[in-house]
């Protein structure tokens, strides 16, 4: 059984909806395997149709191991900041926007989905939405993450040492070395968050993910969870510095910025989909936490 991309709550809505998708581009891979891996830099061609410093979205693994900076990237609306040995890991279906490409520099990954056994991609996590997109390793991990990728490299441009089924049976063990790697650090990074983090709100916050859409009420939350609404109100506060309806609300915020960027939706219908039935207290809402209206949100991303 192989992989494929699969995204539960409101990504399925999307699909439905005729959410613009931009595929893996085979045609730029060498001999049209399902991954492509090489340098960042001048030259290098990302995606023939993807507008790369506009937000889009992608249907592909993207990982970008970094050799110099700064460099600011937007995912899923947030912007992160990676130098030298910083590495961004970009899974299928979530929004990002390059800054300027011809400052990018170190060696970037991209992989259909499909191209590695469902089993690799359970034990890589390659759809562990809940991790880290920034990740920074110390310098023995990062080390060992370099002469992985180094040796994926080699084995995807010898295209003629081997006959191609023979040489993508080579890349895909190449990678899924690499990506345990990864996956490895990523798991490690969100441990040691998980740790900091009090379990209250990581219940909090977990319910939230699985509730937003149609349930705003912090009383609500603190009634299924079975805390009080003091002891709830502590513990996110600890935790991110926000209310829980703070948090509840960047939630909802986000949901939406990402119907309106990458759906055809009518701005009533996404209001429905994130938990407003009535249009004009969606838009009254957006703009209580933007500073802008949906329309004029979706106008700006043209």
């Amino acid at each position: 059984m192989t992989d494929r991309t699969t995204q539960g709550g409101a990504g399925g809505a999307e699909a439905q909806d005729g959410i613009r998708t931009f595929p893996f581009p085979t045609d730029l891979s060498l001999s049209g395997v399902g991954m492509q891996v090489g340098p960042m830099g001048a030259g290098h061609t990302w995606h023939v149709d993807a507008p790369l410093e506009r937000v889009h979205r992608i249907d592909f693994h993207v990982v970008m191991l970094f050799h110099e900076g700064p460099v600011r990237h937007m995912i899923d609306f947030a912007e992160h900041e990676v130098g030298a040995g910083d590495i961004l890991w970009i899974r299928p279906g979530q929004v990002h926007r390059f800054s300027r490409t011809d400052r990018y520099r170190g060696t970037v990954l991209t992989m259909q989905p499909g191209f590695l056994p469902r089993a690799t991609v359970e034990a890589t996590g390659l759809y562990r939405y809940d991790l880290p997109p920034t990740l920074r390793p110390d310098p023995e991990r990062l080390a060992a993450l370099e002469h992985a990728l180094a040796q994926l490299e080699r084995e995807y441009v010898d295209t003629t040492t081997l006959p191609l089924s023979l040489h993508t049976a080579v890349l895909r063990h190449s990678l899924t070395a690499f990506l345990l790697r990864l996956s490895h650090l990523a798991a490690s990074s969100a441990e040691a968050d998980r740790e900091r983090a009090d379990t209250t709100f990581t219940r909090f916050r977990d319910a939230v993910e699985k509730g937003f859409a149609t349930n705003h009420s912090v009383s609500a939350y603190a009634d299924t969870l079975g805390y009080s609404r003091r002891t709830l109100v502590r513990a996110v506060r600890a935790a991110t510095g926000q209310t829980p309806k703070g948090f509840i609300d960047k939630r909802v915020i986000l949901e939406a910025k990402r119907l309106l960027a990458h759906t055809g939706m009518p701005i009533g219908r996404i209001g429905v989909a994130v938990g407003f039935p009535d249009s004009a207290n969606f838009s009254k809402f957006f703009h209580q936490h933007t500073g802008t209206t949906p329309v004029v949100f979706r106008a700006e991303l043209n």
